[in-house]
């Protein structure tokens, strides 16, 4: 095993500045997979359990929504939350039992919510609750993908080391290329945050600027 006395923040610098694989690029047609962007992880004046890397995210995130739209192409977005009971959790809610922990994210409570700042499109874009880190397990996501006949999934929200990597490295699995748009995903330490970027870029995902993916976009017009 190597060992660095560099942050987890100048390594994935270091990668972005000197890549050391080739990108696995853009396909024909993308979806927009936003995960979990919901009060419980945005919200940081609000809650402990939010997080945020890019003050624009959201803004990133609404701007990459338009355009996937404007496209006619598939807008998704995943968020969580669990019976009174918690048994929907599994044993990913057995660690902790506090009012900040997973399980406890209620039915129709204020962290289940979306972001109000968010512009989602109730009547045309894609909304899935989901119980596990995956946005593919055991939702219709992959039936969807299928439907509309995409290759690439664009993927937005949080936890970079969490939710958006179990993504990515379900979208890898099942033959998708994911494509990590860096401003539009968060942790809750530059730590976790930058070291599944480095991970997800070596092996699974290409983690591009989002000027990049705009610009991929603006292309397909």
């Amino acid at each position: 095993m190597q060992t660095s006395d560099k942050t987890a923040r100048e390594i994935y610098q270091e990668l972005k500045a000197n890549p050391t694989r080739k990108q696995f690029g853009f396909g024909r047609k993308a979806a927009l997979i936003n995960i979990d962007p919901q009060k419980a992880y945005t919200r940081t004046d609000l809650y402990p359990t939010a997080y945020e890397t890019d003050p624009q995210q959201l803004e990133h995130i609404n701007d990459l929504a338009r355009r996937f739209r404007t496209l006619s192409w598939p807008v998704v977005w995943t968020h969580v939350a669990y019976m009174d009971s918690a048994e929907d959790a599994g044993v990913w809610g057995t660690r902790t039992d506090t009012p900040d922990s997973l399980q406890n994210i209620k039915f129709d409570s204020e962290r289940s919510e979306f972001d109000d700042r968010l512009d989602i499109d109730k009547v045309n874009d894609v909304i899935y609750l989901k119980k596990m880190p995956s946005a593919f397990f055991e939702t219709p996501l992959q039936s969807l993908l299928i439907w509309h006949q995409v290759d690439t999934v664009i993927l937005t929200g949080g936890s970079t080391s969490g939710c958006i990597r179990a993504t990515g490295v379900d979208a890898l699995s099942r033959g998708y290329r994911a494509i990590v748009p860096e401003e539009c995903v968060a942790d809750k330490h530059e730590s976790y945050h930058y070291a599944n970027l480095t991970d997800l870029a070596l092996k699974y995902c290409d983690v591009l600027d989002t000027s990049a993916v705009v610009d991929w976009l603006d292309k397909q017009q």
